[in-house]
């Protein structure tokens, strides 16, 4: 068994203009004095990382490596949440999702759309150069609006949508296992991966890609009601990626999943700070172990009642609590003995 790494956080919750958020280096010293000892980076902001120049440049990845080992920090994982969401948008969600990309893109969805697939394949780049070998991204989305059957939906729009989206991946996928990189897909609703079974139909179409894993977060699949045990157990030898995130999901005659439309504050489902929330991370961090998962547990602050830098305090010591050193030896070896055919024989009766 492997011992998962930790506690690291990742930084697009916390990025802003005021120190000491306002640049790599002052936030990986605000998190190193808290305890963090990973940092997963977002690669849409340049106040903190610039993602062509990392793709393209080795002494600036250097740079940044040495600067985070100064601080007994290290890179656990790039993210493209915001550029991976681009791959894939319902015209829907195009004036919305504008704001997620250049102004020069904006209005103009397919020009959108070659942009995030160009940013992936930097990406892919930029994380071979840094030595890593997992990335964090959002698979995007040309069915979300359809996710409740009603209007039933046209016969074969649910395959058509997946088969788009899996020629829009396909490539984004050849380029990362050219990179020798994990692209872990965070399950995530709104996303056309967010649960088990989209992930399934998902590498159906392509092809079981080696390279298509899971970025595991369980607050996620609280707020859908899922059981997110059995999902490690069916899906571990996929999952690459965890964030510790915590959630709680409290119905009533009002509402349920769907939330009633309300803030994330009269949801009755809502991310909590760690510890705050529901989800049972002992027995998540043990089925991890038992997997051997060997990744980062990185803590993704989302809470609509807590402060984050509260937040962020408090799951070092919440993540470190739940950390399992695995054992090397069985508890009862004490009890055993070298193997002796002859006794093991006569003690089954199988000599006369």
């Amino acid at each position: 068994m492997k011992t998962i790494q930790g506690p690291a956080l990742f930084l697009a919750q916390f990025v802003s203009d005021q120190a000491p958020f306002n640049n790599l280096e002052n936030i990986a010293t605000w998190a190193s004095g808290i305890g963090y000892k990973g940092l997963q980076i977002p690669t849409w902001d340049k106040r903190l990382f610039d993602l062509e120049r990392a793709a393209n440049d080795l002494a600036y990845c250097q740079q940044i490596q040495d600067l985070l080992a100064g601080l007994e920090l290290q890179i656990t994982e790039l993210s493209t949440h915001v550029q991976g969401q681009l791959v894939a948008v319902h015209p829907a969600y195009d004036e919305i999702f504008d704001s997620f990309a250049p102004t020069q893109f904006h209005g103009d969805p397919v020009a959108r759309q070659k942009w995030a697939v160009e940013q992936l394949m930097l990406a892919a780049k930029a994380s071979k150069n840094l030595g890593l070998t997992a990335h964090a991204t959002f698979s995007g989305s040309l069915l979300w609006p359809y996710i409740y059957p009603w209007p039933q939906r046209p016969e074969g729009l649910i395959e058509t949508g997946f088969k788009a989206l899996g020629e829009r991946w396909l490539p984004i996928l050849d380029a990362f296992d050219q990179a020798g990189v994990d692209l872990c897909y965070e399950i995530h609703p709104g996303e056309d991966l967010h649960d088990g079974i989209s992930f399934e139909m998902f590498l159906n179409v392509v092809d079981q890609h080696p390279r298509a894993s899971i970025l595991y977060d369980p607050s996620h699949f609280v707020l859908q009601q899922l059981d997110y045990l059995s999902f490690i157990d069916k899906y571990h030898e996929r999952i690459r990626m965890f964030h510790v995130k915590d959630a709680e999901f409290n119905p009533t005659a009002q509402q349920g999943v769907y939330g009633g439309f309300q803030s994330w504050v009269e949801r009755a489902g809502r991310f909590r700070s760690l510890g705050d929330g529901q989800v049972d991370f002992s027995a998540i961090f043990s089925k991890l172990a038992q997997y051997n998962f060997s990744g980062w547990a990185v803590v993704e602050w989302e809470c609509c009642l807590k402060h984050p830098e509260v937040g962020a305090q408090q799951g070092v010591e919440f993540v470190k609590s739940k950390m399992i050193t695995v054992t090397d030896k069985a508890f009862d070896d004490f009890a055993g003995s070298e193997p002796d055919t002859e006794m093991n024989s006569r003690i089954l009766g199988l000599t006369q």
